[in-house]
Order: C-alpha cells, then sequence, then structure tokens
C-alpha cells in the first residue's frame, strides 16, 4: 500500500459568493487551478495548517471554519493524499500569491465550471455545497 500524505485545504468564498483558487505552481497538479492549501507538518494540527498555508499561498490570513469536506485523492505513484478542506473565512491581508501558487484569483461558479481545475474539484464543491448542481 502506497504513503498516506495528510494534507487541508481551505474552502474561501467572498460577498459574492466567488471561490478563491490558486494556480499550483508544482506537483501534484500543476498549471491547475485548485483551493489553497497543503500539506500539515509534523506536529501541526489540520486548522494550524490550514492558517500556515492559505498565507503562504494566497497572503490572507484566515479563521478556519466548519469541516467543509474530506477526501481521498490517489497520485499515479501510489501515494494517496488525504485531503481535509474547511470553510475559512478572511481576517486580514493582501491577495498575492506565494509560495508554491503561480497565481490566485477568485471564480464565479460558472467560472470555475469552466477552468482549468484539479481532477474533481467541481465535483467536490457540489458535495461541499460551494457549488450549486449543474442543471440537467
Amino acid at each position: 500500500m502506497g504513503e498516506r500524505i495528510v494534507a487541508v485545504g481551505a474552502l474561501i468564498t467572498d460577498e459574492n459568493g466567488r471561490i478563491l483558487l490558486i494556480l499550483r505552481r508544482n506537483e501534484p497538479s500543476a498549471g491547475h487551478w485548485s483551493l489553497p492549501g497543503g500539506k500539515v507538518e509534523p506536529g501541526e494540527s489540520l486548522r494550524q495548517a490550514v492558517i500556515r498555508e492559505v498565507e503562504e499561498e494566497t497572503g490572507l490570513v484566515v479563521e478556519v471554519g466548519e469541516p467543509a469536506i474530506q477526501l481521498d485523492i490517489a497520485v499515479g505513484d501510489g501515494r494517496v493524499y488525504e485531503v481535509h478542506d474547511f470553510r475559512a473565512e478572511i481576517r486580514s491581508g493582501e491577495l498575492c500569491p506565494g509560495d508554491d501558487a503561480a497565481d490566485a484569483a477568485y471564480f464565479t461558479p460558472a467560472e470555475v465550471r469552466t477552468a482549468k481545475v484539479t481532477s474533481r474539484l467541481v465535483e467536490y464543491l457540489e458535495q461541499a455545497g460551494a457549488l450549486p448542481p449543474e442543471a440537467p
């Protein structure tokens, strides 16, 4: 069985319902838009990791709220990312991509559906209630 890597993400929306995404600079999924987040460091709680990762990738300081969704993402080399996404609210800072984020921007639900996003992100955002289900 492959290595399990515990990671976190932050589901941040603005007053207009747009979702904050970062453009991944590094693998996995380099060149794709995703929620800000990353690996949990040793001795760090999930909530501490959310705060650190969001600040590193976006320049924003957040307050971590309720869990949004938990999922496993398998990568081709046998590793599995156990991802814990939390809702978060911005408390301070200026949006500025940093660390392993090539860019950071807000997307409307329609834009999320057409952007080059990480595998299954749309499905996860629907499950978390952040993206309305697409009309049949």
